[in-house]
C-alpha cells in the first residue's frame, strides 16, 4: 500500500450551528437523505427524534446538536436539514443536522489532537483546517455510548486462570485517541486483572515501545485504533513492522468503522488481527492467541 493510501481519508463537512464546521470520516457513511417525517420512539433518549426506515430497516434519527450541547435544531431547521446514516460500531444510527457542506480530502497526518482544555466530554477527537479553517472531528464513539450505553457484560471478560497466566507476562499496549474507547480497553483487562499500558496517538505510542525496547523489555501486544490524528493505526502498524526491535509485537487493530476495506487495509500493512467493535470477550481472545504465537504454542 502506498504512503497516500495509508493516510489519505475524506471527511464530510457539516453544520450543527451556524458558525462552526464539524466533520466525521466518509467510510462511517452509508447515505445522506433529506429530512423525512420520524416516528417517535416511547422512552428513549431526549436527543433520539424518532426513527425512519432505510433501506428496509427502522433506524434511529438522533439531533446531533443536541447531542452534543448545542440547541437543539428549530422545528424549520429540522425540516430543512439532512439526515447522515452512518455504520458505526456495527449499528445503523441516523444523524440529523443543520446542513452539509461539502466532502473533502484530508491527511490524517495534518489531523492535531483537541486541547486538553476541551475535556474529556468534548466529543472531539481532533481538529484539522480546510481552506484557513478550523473542522472539528466528532467522536461519533463517545456520543453514541451516552446515547446507547453498551451493557455491563460487553466490558468484562471471563478468563480461566491458566490464560490470565498466559496474558499476565507480557507487555500490553493499548492505543486510542476515544476517551471512551480507552475506557472500554482498560475496563475489559482491569476486570481480569492484566497489567497494560496505554496512549491517547499513534506518536506516543511509537514513542513510547521504541523507548521501552531500548531498555529490554518491547511491546509484546499492540492493540490500536486505525482512526487516529497524527499517526493512525495503519502507519503504526506499518512501521511497527519495518523496525527490526518492534516488529516481534502481536498486533491487533481496532475500529468502530464496519468496513471490508478497513479489515483488508489492515492485512496489508501487517496487523495480526483487526476487530470491528468492542467487545471484551472478542479483544481478549484475540490478546490470547497473540499469546499463543508469540510462545509458539
Amino acid at each position: 500500500m502506498s504512503s497516500k493510501a495509508k493516510h489519505a481519508q475524506k471527511l464530510l463537512l457539516f453544520t450543527l450551528a451556524e458558525r462552526q464546521t464539524f466533520a466525521i470520516g466518509t467510510l462511517k457513511i452509508r447515505e445522506i437523505i433529506p429530512y423525512v417525517q420520524l416516528t417517535k420512539l416511547p422512552q428513549d433518549h431526549p436527543a433520539v427524534l424518532g426513527a425512519t426506515t432505510f433501506r428496509g430497516t427502522t433506524i434511529p434519527v438522533i439531533d446531533m446538536a443536541a447531542a452534543v450541547g448545542y440547541k437543539p435544531l428549530t422545528p424549520e431547521e429540522t425540516r430543512n436539514g439532512a439526515i447522515i446514516i452512518t455504520d458505526c460500531q456495527r449499528k445503523e444510527i441516523g444523524f440529523l443536522v443543520r446542513g452539509i457542506e461539502k466532502i473533502v480530502d484530508t491527511d490524517w497526518r495534518d489531523v492535531k489532537p483537541p486541547p486538553d482544555m476541551l475535556g474529556k466530554k468534548a466529543f472531539l477527537t481532533g481538529l484539522v483546517t480546510v481552506q484557513d479553517k478550523t473542522i472539528q472531528l466528532l467522536d461519533v464513539e463517545l456520543l453514541l455510548s451516552l446515547i446507547y450505553p453498551e451493557p455491563p457484560e460487553k466490558r468484562r471478560a471471563v478468563l480461566t486462570d491458566l490464560q490470565r497466566e498466559q496474558l499476565k507476562p507480557l507487555n500490553i499496549l493499548l492505543v486510542d485517541d476515544s476517551h471512551v474507547a480507552r475506557k472500554q480497553l482498560s475496563e475489559a483487562l482491569d476486570s481480569i486483572n492484566i497489567p497494560y499500558q496505554v496512549t491517547t496517538n499513534g506518536i506516543k505510542a511509537l514513542e513510547h515501545m521504541e523507548k521501552v525496547a531500548e531498555s529490554g523489555n518491547p511491546v509484546d501486544i499492540l492493540v490500536s485504533d486505525i482512526e487516529m490524528p497524527g499517526l493512525d493505526g495503519y502507519e503504526l502498524a506499518f512501521t511497527v513492522r519495518d523496525t527490526p526491535a518492534l516488529k516481534q509485537a502481536y498486533i491487533i487493530l481496532h475500529t468502530s468503522l464496519n468496513s471490508e476495506m478497513s479489515l483488508s487495509y489492515a492485512n496489508q500493512v501487517g496487523a495480526n488481527e483487526a476487530l470491528t467493535k468492542f467487545d471484551a470477550e472478542e479483544l481478549v481472545h484475540a490478546m490470547l492467541r497473540g499469546a499463543k504465537s508469540l510462545t509458539g504454542d
